[in-house]
């Protein structure tokens, strides 16, 4: 079985997300993060940041290959200036302790203002997975092709992370897929529950707060209930007292990064 915890944590109410107009990127962020457009196989256009492994890395797990780490952001981010998908959880990532200890390849797709990485309601109690990805995922997923073609990346160790409607993303990336990933980290996400025998052999931590409104917990507590019945053993942190801003906390906890670093394809193989 899985691991299930509680968390009590602060319930933190910062400020409705902001859309892209007007959403200046820190200076530090603007530097570390590369900015381009991945133009996909229909000429479609996908801004996306890119952050490189630090040359002053203290780690040598690396070896010649880096892992990969995609973050797939919230409704709020979504827009063209290529700058407010780093708003939130993903700039975690480019900490000098993290980059440090875990050197790593770090993109952040921003998905069409129109655009959903799921085309599925939030609040809804369920949903079920539609025969094909939308736009966004499908580029999504020839984005990665892309960067794993160009850079010295570890296919072994390609993570998928995401927050609310980039929860929503990461269950259904893992369900089209399932050996593609290494590991996936959900917060306040939901899944099509059928999918869970498909994906019960892939690694994943999944965070919710208790209070959410916007994703019910419950979207969180029955797909890990369906991974553990379909034989996987998933990770589950519920906070306390704490809302739909979740990722607050998931993406500051050291725990869970070095969880998601240590996480590998064919693990057990010699």
């Amino acid at each position: 079985m899985g691991s299930s915890t509680k968390h009590n944590a602060l319930n933190q109410q910062p400020s409705q997300a902001p859309t892209s107009t007007g959403f200046d990127l820190a200076p530090d962020l603007e530097r570390l993060f590369d900015a381009s457009v991945f133009r996909s196989s229909s000429g479609d256009r996908l801004p996306y940041r890119l952050l490189k492994p630090s040359a002053n890395s203290s780690s040598d797990s690396a070896g010649p290959n880096y892992p990969l780490v995609v973050f797939l952001h919230g409704a709020g981010e979504r827009g063209d200036d290529n700058q407010v998908q780093l708003l939130h959880g993903v700039r975690e990532f480019a900490t000098d302790a993290v980059r440090q200890r875990y050197p790593a390849f770090v993109v952040a797709p921003q998905c069409p203002q129109d655009q959903q990485w799921v085309d599925t309601p939030w609040s809804a109690p369920s949903h079920r997975m539609a025969a094909e990805p939308t736009p966004a995922m499908s580029w999504t997923f020839e984005l990665i092709e892309h960067l794993a073609e160009r850079f010295p990346i570890d296919g072994n160790r390609i993570y998928l992370t995401g927050m609310s409607m980039g929860g929503f993303g990461v269950w259904e990336a893992l369900a089209r897929r399932p050996a593609r990933f290494a590991a996936g980290v959900i917060v306040c996400g939901g899944a099509d529950l059928a999918t869970a025998s498909t994906i019960a052999h892939v690694p994943v931590w999944v965070f919710h707060g208790e209070r959410d409104t916007d994703v019910l917990p419950q979207r969180s507590r029955e797909m890990v209930h369906a991974l553990q019945l379909a034989g996987g053993t998933p990770r589950y942190t519920e906070y306390v007292d704490v809302g739909h801003h979740s990722w607050l906390q998931t993406f500051r906890d050291p725990n869970m990064v070095a969880w998601l670093f240590a996480q590998r394809l064919n693990a057990t193989d010699p």
